[in-house]
């Protein structure tokens, strides 16, 4: 495509690019249709959601009441679709088969797939220049399928792109740990399918050691203690850099998202079972590989695990930023979320209780027209719900068709989360053996088996 002309369009008249065709991508696109603004929506993936499609076998925590957006559900209502029971528990494959990929299907046209965003920048001008930058569309190099370049332009963009493809590695100080890409064949980065028969022989009997303690972590443990009922020798090694507190497993019974606490619950299980052993103030610093070819996980305190014969590294993600280089973004220096939304959902000061609803003036960056939602915009910070995201998109929206009012208006109440991040002291050592300290209180009896809530995890 070539450059805008004089006799070509002009800004106001260019698509909104979304980047990312996944929950909070596809109903931005959803609320710009419902006010009459064209969106291109760009999606890396073979399909909607390709994203929640690898973590199709987790159960979400958020029933379907909270995971359909109503900008969406009346693009959808046309064609006969029927939401499904809003009181049950969707798992992502459920999500993306049954709403999401609908809900692309819906807006056609608008959503390319097997197309990769290489680069975001404004017509002309480089990250440096001043003149005349604002009145200048947005340009978006792209890759496609094929291998071929091209690029298009946009009035704003929405980078709807999530996390996903960054995950966490086990070094505690946020690079790999030495010996960790060698260890590639053991490690994984992602919560197993170990219904799938080829998955679970690679776990089944084995030693596995979880690094983590988020939904992740919980999800991963009480699995493999489901299997660990069926297949003797099964044994989880659950490394944590903080200590035992009362808020390790979560909200529990007073999670207002009961299967968000049911979930943390079912970890607890695993360790009072026997399935899995806590090691706690352990911060990963090397990964060794023993004569056996079984991994051998050193801390940084000179700690040094018995042998496992796999590794699950679930750290959290983070943003990749590398396409929006071009771009001024203003971001915290630790989380990497828009300045404005960090101390909302920093888990260094966070603690119990919701996240303030938030929208356009919490999402803007010194670069007019570019807005980082859903995912991404939390950077590195956890515990992401997709109705927080779809608010965001909502008053995104709003504010780009010129209604301000809107924007600036909030039309959501978050659930409590039940989760504590501390306050400030959540990875001392100094803490680390310590059973007290958080703001929400452990139950103190255990009302719950292993396998119902085993496979209920994800961020929504």
């Amino acid at each position: 495509m070539t450059a805008p002309s004089t006799e070509g369009p002009t800004t106001d008249q260019l698509p909104i690019a979304v980047i990312g065709a996944g929950p909070v991508g596809l109903a931005a696109a959803a609320h710009l249709v419902e006010r009459g603004i064209e969106p291109l929506v760009l999606e890396a993936g073979s399909a909607a959601a390709a994203a929640v499609r690898e973590w199709g076998h987790v159960r979400l925590f958020s029933t379907w009441g909270e995971v359909t957006d109503p900008a969406a559900e009346k693009l959808l209502a046309p064609t006969g679709w029927t939401k499904p029971d809003a009181a049950t528990y969707p798992s992502g494959g459920d999500w993306a088969e049954q709403y999401l990929q609908p809900l692309a299907d819906v807006l056609g046209d608008r959503v390319r797939y097997r197309t990769t965003v290489t680069g975001v920048s404004r017509t002309g001008r480089d990250r440096i220049v001043d003149a005349d930058r604002e009145s200048r569309p947005f340009v978006l190099h792209l890759t496609t399928a094929d291998g071929e370049e091209e690029r298009i332009f946009a009035r704003a963009v929405i980078d709807a792109s999530g996390t996903w493809t960054k995950p966490g590695p086990a070094g505690a100080d946020g690079l790999p740990a030495l010996g960790e890409k060698a260890a590639a064949d053991r490690v994984t980065y992602r919560v197993p399918d170990l219904k799938d028969p080829a998955v679970r022989t690679r776990y089944a009997g084995k030693r596995t050691a979880v690094i983590g303690s988020g939904a992740s972590a919980f999800t991963a443990l009480a699995t493999l203690a489901d299997v660990a009922e069926d297949e003797p020798g099964t044994h989880a090694v659950w490394v944590l850099r903080r200590g035992i507190s009362g808020s390790t497993f979560g909200g529990g019974e007073a999670d207002q998202l009961p299967a968000r606490g049911a979930l943390g619950l079912a970890a607890k299980a695993a360790v009072d079972h026997g399935y899995a052993d806590a090691v706690t103030g352990f911060r990963t610093e090397a990964i060794e590989r023993a004569d056996d070819g079984r991994l051998i996980l050193v801390g940084d305190d000179g700690r040094r695990l018995d042998p496992v014969d796999e590794v699950i590294v679930l750290t959290g993600f983070r943003p990749d930023l590398a396409f929006l280089s071009e771009i001024r973004l203003g971001l915290d220096e630790r989380l990497q979320a828009p300045t404005a939304l960090a101390p909302l959902i920093d888990p260094n000061v966070h603690s119990c209780g919701t996240v303030y609803p938030h929208g356009v003036n919490e999402l803007s960056h010194p670069e007019v027209g570019v807005y980082l939602v859903g995912m991404k915009s939390y950077g590195r910070a956890p515990t992401f719900l997709a109705m927080t995201g779809y608010e965001q998109v909502r008053s995104v929206t709003a504010a780009l068709a010129g209604d301000q009012e809107a924007a600036e208006r909030v039309e959501l109440t978050l659930p409590e989360t039940g989760v504590c991040g501390g306050a400030g002291l959540f990875d001392d050592r100094e803490n680390a053996e310590q059973s007290g300290g958080g703001c929400c209180a452990a139950p103190t009896t255990l009302q719950i088996g292993i396998g119902a809530p085993a496979t209920v995890s994800g961020g929504c």
